[in-house]
């Protein structure tokens, strides 16, 4: 049996036949849904004209090269955004992570050697980091984003920090994004089979050596998918930027349309810019993981050299100076 068919069977001509009618059958459909419930409202509104399109479309149009010089502008703040809150989200979520491997450890542990008054107080201390920062944890979480961007860009300022608007936006999207990946990678860390741990124990490292050397590249890597899921949403969420009057992508599209009053041709376009950056990014993605899954490949230990063919015959003999 070919590996093929191991799960199904191959269809038959007859199915195929069918298969090839019912897909050609449901194209149609779908075709003809999208012309008689899409392109004819919008066609009948003027929709498709060139007075709406003109401005993206149209290089001699007159507002054609302001309009994408505003849109490259947004374009290029949005990117700024994404690259710094998708870099300082790595760096304080891989923290939280490893704080959070660190105090749980540190709360199984009984502090042996030290007087007993000490062990109980470190002990209760590492307890209530661990509640303390699993708290923070399920707060920031559970909070909407757009909510902590509003409080950040608003909060700061009344204690007198003040920054420019971009840095309420990044530090806005760290502190929901931190917290998602830290518990990405904690939960990667947790997920490894316990041997590592005690091996690692076994020849005389740390716990913090053991989590920064074995466990969480490990965890990184493991957890690969998920972490560039994440990221694409860092890059989707720089749109709410526009609530604290940051001018990304979002915001001057809709500072387009006030001006040319043409909202779905604005937003057809920009979701097609923000579709192939998040395509380029998980192909990005694939490239890294396919890297490193053939890194493992070719890191395992050389095959030993076949022993001399002296040896061998030596060895079917009986040993040095033949058999008996």
């Amino acid at each position: 049996m070919s590996q093929q068919t191991v799960l199904y069977d191959v269809p038959g001509p007859r199915q195929r036949r069918i298969t090839l009618v019912s897909s050609l059958v449901a194209i149609v459909l779908v075709a003809v849904g999208v012309y008689f419930l899409i392109y004819r409202p919008l066609d009948d509104k003027g929709q498709f004209s060139m007075e709406l399109w003109g401005p993206l479309v149209d290089p001699s149009n007159e507002n054609f090269s302001l309009v994408w010089k505003r849109i490259g502008l947004g374009l290029k703040n949005t990117l700024i955004a994404a690259v710094l809150a998708i870099a300082s989200s790595l760096v304080v979520g891989t923290l939280l992570a490893v704080l959070r491997i660190q105090l749980k450890s540190l709360t199984q542990r009984r502090f042996t050697g030290l007087a007993t008054p000490l062990s109980y107080l470190l002990r209760g201390l590492s307890l209530v980091l661990s509640a303390v920062t699993r708290v923070c944890v399920e707060v920031f979480r559970g909070l909407p984003v757009v909510i902590t961007i509003f409080f950040v860009a608003r909060g700061f300022p009344e204690f007198g920090v003040t920054f420019e608007t971009l840095w309420y936006l990044v530090i806005g999207l760290t502190i929901y994004n931190s917290v998602v990946i830290g518990e990405i990678l904690r939960s990667g860390m947790e997920g490894l089979p316990g041997g590592q741990a005690e091996s690692a124990a076994a020849i005389g490292l740390s716990p913090l050596q053991t989590t920064r050397m074995i466990l969480l590249p490990q965890a990184f890597r493991i957890m690969l998918p998920a972490l560039i899921s994440q990221l694409v949403v860092v890059l989707k969420d720089t749109s709410l930027g526009f609530i604290i009057s940051y001018e990304e992508t979002l915001n001057i599209g809709k500072q387009i349309i006030g001006a040319l009053g043409n909202p779905i041709q604005v937003y057809v376009v920009i979701a097609v810019l923000f579709i192939a950056v998040n395509y380029s990014l998980s192909k990005l993605a694939q490239y890294v993981q396919r890297r490193l899954a053939r890194g493992r490949k070719t890191a395992g230990t050389p095959a030993q050299n076949p022993p001399p063919a002296a040896l061998m015959s030596q060895a079917e003999g009986g040993g040095v100076g033949g058999g008996v």
